[in-house]
């Protein structure tokens, strides 16, 4: 009775199929052949305490050429553009205002002008009928209204 007791059998698993990707042969690209002037130099240096150290002599990084900046600047030639743009508009407005009064002192001397001539021709009509000749003359007398009705 002291055995143990046996539960149910364990399931029994297929094996685990097992993939290995194809290895990818690289190949080593042609050698570049070296010029001699870019192979660098080996340089030695003595440290205080006697010690040498040997190493590749590294030139120094070389900043990049900063663009040589215009002799005008970009503003300078914006301003000054916008100042010739501003004369032309100035000019021509110079030229509108001059243009708007010379066409006022036209229609003033025109009207002027009519009003010179229409007030001559008023006052020779006006003066000149002296004689009555061949106008129509009407005399008027007293009329009395009365209720409404004219008695003439």
């Amino acid at each position: 009775m002291n055995e143990p007791t046996r539960r149910h059998p364990a399931p029994v698993t297929a094996t685990p199929e097992v993939h290995r990707p194809t290895p990818i042969v690289v190949r080593p690209a042609a050698p570049v052949p070296v010029q001699p002037h870019t192979v660098p130099s080996v340089a030695s240096v003595v440290l205080p305490d006697g010690r040498i150290v040997t190493g590749y002599a590294i030139d120094p990084v070389q900043p990049e050429p900063v663009a040589a900046k215009p002799v005008i600047s970009r503003a300078a030639v914006n301003i000054a553009l916008g100042g010739v743009g501003f004369l032309a508009v100035c000019g021509g407005l110079l030229l509108l205002t001059s243009f708007i009064a010379a066409l006022t002192a036209l229609i003033t001397q025109l009207i002027t002008l009519a009003a010179v001539i229409f007030g001559g021709w008023i006052a020779v009509q006006v003066f000149s009928a002296g004689g009555h000749r061949g106008g129509t003359t009407v005399h008027i007398r007293k009329a009395v209204i009365k209720r409404n009705h004219f008695h003439g």
